[in-house]
């Protein structure tokens, strides 16, 4: 197992040079920085503390939990500290990108099957972790799985994400919806990541998550977000079609495990893992082949993206 770095990252705005964004969010943007003392190349994800819902101390107590964990397919922080009105939080600087990202920029039509099996197993690796350890990751969706330059593949907002969404104090916001719409839905369980799982599962596939063009509010707590999932593998929400591109039916029969509307007849993650699609996941390696060979740096990616945006 990958071990924190022992590394103690300083604390101090001075100590780290600002270069190119390469991410952005409600209450946030991510820039690629130098660590000046190490000569380190690094992540700084700056939230704005003014956008944030959540009080100060409620989300340094959810970046020490990013800073805490130890686990080869989670993003952990190696720091975190204010400056002005702002938290600055350091992470290592994964040059893929986001699976978003790269579907966006070279995969519009989303990825092959040995592509997704690889993807989200690594995920579901992390998920185990933090289910075991009693954690809801509550956004787990494309934009959040994150590629080094050896294909090495890291789930990465958890904790810090639910600032951006949460309203209200922790305990009541924990039962009402959090997260993301189209990849989440209104469950306090642990399986609730199951199902973000299962969307993001057809977001790989298709390039995007079903209904990821509506407003929030249409989806949110909607009679029409409840996916039913067909003999002939197409996904129904009500009215609304999403073909499926992938042909393999065990990843059919992955993501329709993950989509039952009962929580507590989806798999636990740990069942999950072991289900005959992911006998279809290649190496790391394979991954930084065949989806990042050629991709130009992330920094002049997300800049040609945020154009077209």
């Amino acid at each position: 197992m990958e071990h924190v770095s022992e590394k103690k990252f300083p604390v101090d705005p001075k100590d780290y040079k600002l270069y190119e964004e390469i991410g952005d969010g409600v209450s946030a943007t991510v820039y690629r920085a130098l660590c000046i003392p190490y000569n380190e190349v690094v992540a700084i994800k700056v939230l704005d503390l003014e956008k944030c819902n959540n009080d100060l101390d409620g989300i340094r107590r959810e970046v020490k939990t990013m800073s805490l964990i130890n686990h080869p397919n989670l993003l952990h922080a190696h720091c975190s500290f204010t400056s002005d009105m702002s938290l600055w939080v350091v992470m290592p600087y994964f040059s893929g990108g986001s699976c978003l990202h790269i579907m966006k920029y070279a995969h519009p039509e989303g990825f092959e099957e040995p592509v997704i099996a690889t993807l989200l197993r690594e995920v579901l690796k992390a998920l185990v972790y933090l289910h075991g350890q009693g954690h809801i990751h509550r956004d787990v969706k494309a934009g959040n799985i994150l590629i080094d330059a050896n294909g090495d593949v890291k789930l990465a907002d958890f904790g810090v994400s639910a600032c951006m969404f949460d309203t209200g104090d922790r305990q009541r916001s924990r039962n009402t919806f959090v997260g993301t719409p189209c990849w989440s839905i209104t469950y306090p369980f642990l399986r609730a990541d199951i199902w973000s799982f299962g969307i993001t599962a057809l977001e790989l596939a298709h390039g995007h998550a079903p209904f990821s063009k509506h407003p929030p509010m249409k989806t949110k707590d909607s009679p029409r977000f409840i996916l039913v999932f067909e003999i002939d593998a197409r996904c129904y929400f009500l009215s609304d079609v999403v073909k499926l591109k992938i042909s393999l039916q065990s990843f059919k029969e992955m993501v329709a495990a993950c989509l039952v509307k009962d929580p507590k007849k989806r798999p636990s993650s740990e069942k999950l893992l072991k289900h005959n699609f992911f006998k279809n996941g290649r190496t790391n390696e394979y991954l930084a082949r065949t989806i990042l060979d050629g991709l130009a740096p992330l920094g002049e990616r997300f800049r040609e993206l945020k154009v077209i945006v």
